[in-house]
């Protein structure tokens, strides 16, 4: 039996959300009532009611990917031949495409993973995460690899992606140079739409393999996919074990209370915080280094599933609630003096992580200075506690609010939750502030005008728009 079949440990295994900091018993003015809170329960039941009707009607379809396991022999089936040989693995995607599969690497894969030799990294191949066109990074990256032993996953949900596919134009030769054209075949994977867009005719017409993006689920909510669950696995995670805990999650979730309700509780907190209390900024700050690109791919799922111009009946509102990265203990040494006497605009948002799996003493020094002794017997598990313990309360002592999501230990099972959580908390978030939390108009605009500079057929006028526009004035320059 697998560990997350057994119901005991699964218990011990939930992750918590402490709000105690965030309420005024605690940060007085500046924090909220319980009778503010509780005043909610008529929107937040509202808010309940639309999220099962969207899962019904398929427009939340990224609630049911935890339970797809024909989607995890698919993936099994792909991933096996390219185990045998390979030795790296290089995602080509950006945005949704790359933030999930690089925070499930970093989460839960040696922090030395790419450079650990095969043997310790179980043949598990190393995973680079190519999400930028910044042409000396890419090809710094690429230089190292050994592209004989190289395996390439494109993806992008509407398969027009330009940075992805001008990657991809550029590896393609590459990669065909030095391998074959019938080698190259097999070691090019595509996760894309699974009938249309040019990454989809691509795999048709060229014979390569590709696994699919459900229609239903965009790219920022795609990680429990293909889009991240591919990669994962391909370095050694275990994707039963993550999904069983976003199944896990999902049950919890179905609480009706919402105060009992980590999810929509934590929707109903931040939006409370944004709107009421003026703090339109949310600090996500995990006391783990290994999740620190979870709280990256957070900012994206928060900001733009928030961010909008227009609600939901198309009335001018520019509303949103805008996600900052935070490192605990890192950043008590360059962001924490601005959240603790700066402006009162942010709610903060821990990550603790109850055990971790080493233990580190801090052995005696063997001579005598007094100013280490303190330190001398104890451990950095301490430390690290020690130092979370003290931000939080010394943050709620100058009245800055915080809340405290609690992992009981970094696994697959506890990152899924996690990951279940955070994104129907950001689409609850949606409802309370009235807007489409599935769409992203506001970065269409530089996609098209993109296409237009780049010459793609149909898009001049773009093209046209930014070179006839005002031109720039020198006396607003300095060079």
């Amino acid at each position: 039996m697998d560990r997350y079949e057994d119901s005991a440990w699964t218990a011990r295994m939930a992750v918590g959300l402490d709000f105690n900091y965030a309420m005024a018993d605690f940060v007085e003015q500046h924090g909220l009532t319980w009778e503010e809170l509780a005043a909610l329960e008529p929107r937040m039941a509202q808010v309940r009611q639309r999220l099962e009707e969207g899962r019904a009607q398929g427009r939340l379809a990224f609630m049911d990917l935890p339970y797809d396991q024909t989607l995890i022999r698919e993936i099994q089936a792909v991933a096996k031949p390219l185990l045998e040989f390979l030795w790296e693995f290089v995602v080509l995607g950006i945005g949704g495409s790359a933030l999930g599969a690089r925070a499930l690497h970093q989460a839960l894969c040696h922090p030395q993973h790419n450079r650990l030799p095969l043997g310790r990294r179980q043949h598990k191949p190393s995973l680079w995460v190519l999400d930028n066109i910044d042409p000396d990074w890419l090809y710094g990256i690429l230089d190292g690899l050994d592209l004989r032993r190289t395996g390439i996953n494109v993806i992008s949900k509407s398969g027009s992606t330009a940075e992805t596919l001008a990657q991809f134009l550029f590896i393609h030769r590459m990669l065909k140079n030095r391998v074959g054209e019938d080698k190259l075949r097999e070691r090019l994977i595509i996760t894309t739409d699974l009938e249309k867009g040019p990454l989809r005719r691509l795999a048709l017409k060229g014979g390569f393999r590709s696994l699919p993006v459900p229609p239903q689920v965009g790219g920022r909510f795609s990680v429990l996919s293909a889009v991240g669950l591919l990669p994962a696995h391909m370095v050694g995670i275990n994707i039963r074990e993550l999904l069983a805990g976003a199944r896990f999650m999902d049950q919890r979730l179905k609480e009706r209370d919402f105060l009992k309700n980590p999810a929509l509780l934590l929707a109903a907190l931040a939006y409370l915080f944004a709107s009421a209390k003026q703090r339109p900024m949310l600090v996500i700050m995990p006391y783990a280094s290994s999740l620190a690109g979870l709280a990256e791919w957070f900012c994206q799922l928060w900001a733009e599933s928030l961010g909008k111009k227009h609600d939901l009946a198309g009335q001018v509102v520019e509303t949103g609630s805008t996600p900052v990265r935070a490192l605990g203990v890192t950043d008590q040494h360059s962001q924490l003096q601005l959240y603790m006497e700066g402006p009162h605009d942010k709610l903060i948002c821990f990550l603790k992580v109850e055990k971790f799996q080493h233990d580190v003493p801090l052995p005696p020094l063997e001579m005598d200075l007094e100013e280490l002794e303190y330190l001398e017997g104890r451990t950095l598990n301490e430390l690290l506690a020690a130092e979370f313990e003290a931000t939080a309360f010394n943050l709620m002592k100058a009245g800055r609010p915080s809340l405290t999501l609690t992992l009981p230990e970094i696994n697959a099972f506890t990152i899924g939750q996690l990951i279940y959580l955070l994104e129907v908390a950001t689409v609850a978030a949606g409802e309370l502030f009235g807007v489409n939390p599935l769409d992203q108009p506001g970065v269409e605009g530089g996609k098209l005008t993109t296409f237009g500079l780049m010459g793609r057929p149909g898009f001049e006028n773009y093209r046209e728009e930014i070179r006839h526009y005002k031109p720039k004035l020198v006396k607003y320059t300095a060079n």
